[in-house]
């Protein structure tokens, strides 16, 4: 017991002093015409064009057990630091706990876990399958249980509840060269691989791998971009959640919330989305 608390508070430590930065990138486009706000396709009963399927998740690490978050994203932290593509979630029972890499067989995630445990990266973990990604469902007490195949509209439903048990949380990645921009886009990627999608980790990459569908035909768990200035950089990334909302993690200081499209800021500042789903 007292090793592991020493072990949380030695990764807390680790990334106290690291400054928090908002969500940037480094690729440009030129915004469609501003919406004044996205209608509900889901009423239209409109399908969104096919988009670019994401590959499947293969093999990824589960560690730690943590009771407050911060130490949990210190060590989602120190392991993207280390060239992880390491999350935070929060489980059914309140715990915390980080999940990172996609490894193509359980052997390799095993090898990998344990040079981590030799090394003194992490300590007790698990190894996620295919078929165990969690797929957040109400009255699920952990989210790392085998689910039953999804169709495509259950998948859009269980992307909205996880991107839900988000909220309120600090998802906020930091200041650092590697760390910038993971805010939101580090929500985002943690949203789709807690259900099986290997989703991206920048903002970039997440605008690539999609496929481009209109302002009026969204559907639920498309992904909402938007840029600071018109025609400029891209510089944040949201998941739509229908009826013209979104949640996203707005920046360092602030928690992970819905937000309406009818708000000026992400009105006027709407860059364009994308499917991942065909």
């Amino acid at each position: 017991m007292v090793a592991s608390r020493a072990k949380e508070v030695f990764f807390a430590v680790l990334v106290a002093m690291t400054l928090l930065a908002g969500c940037r990138t480094a690729v440009r486009t030129v915004p469609p015409p501003v919406p004044a706000a996205p209608s509900a396709p889901e009423a239209a009963g409109a399908p969104a064009p096919a988009g670019t399927a994401l590959a499947p998740l293969g093999y990824s690490i589960q560690v730690g057990a943590f009771a407050v978050y911060d130490n949990a994203r210190a060590l989602a932290w120190a392991l993207t630091d280390a060239g992880l593509d390491a999350f935070y979630f929060q489980t059914g029972s309140g715990l915390f706990k980080v999940r990172f890499g996609d490894f193509p067989s359980r052997d390799a995630a095993l090898a990998e876990a344990r040079m981590m445990k030799d090394r003194g990266l992490i300590g007790d973990y698990f190894i996620v399958g295919p078929a165990e990604h969690a797929v957040t469902r109400p009255g699920s007490p952990d989210p790392a249980a085998a689910r039953p195949a999804l169709t495509t509209s259950d998948l859009r439903d269980r992307l909205v509840a996880t991107a839900e048990s988000f909220i309120g949380i600090d998802y906020a990645w930091g200041g650092t060269t590697t760390r910038s921009g993971f805010d939101c886009s580090g929500l985002v990627l943690a949203v789709y691989r807690l259900n099986g999608l290997a989703m991206p980790r920048s903002v970039r990459e997440q605008y690539a791998a999609g496929t481009a569908v209109p302002s009026d035909r969204l559907m639920k768990g498309d992904l909402v971009f938007f840029s600071a200035a018109p025609g400029g950089e891209l510089s944040h990334v949201g998941i739509y959640i229908g009826n013209g909302a979104f949640i996203h993690a707005p920046g360092s200081g602030k928690n992970v919330r819905r937000e309406s499209f009818a708000s000026g800021y992400y009105r006027t500042h709407y860059a364009g989305a994308r499917a991942y789903m065909k």
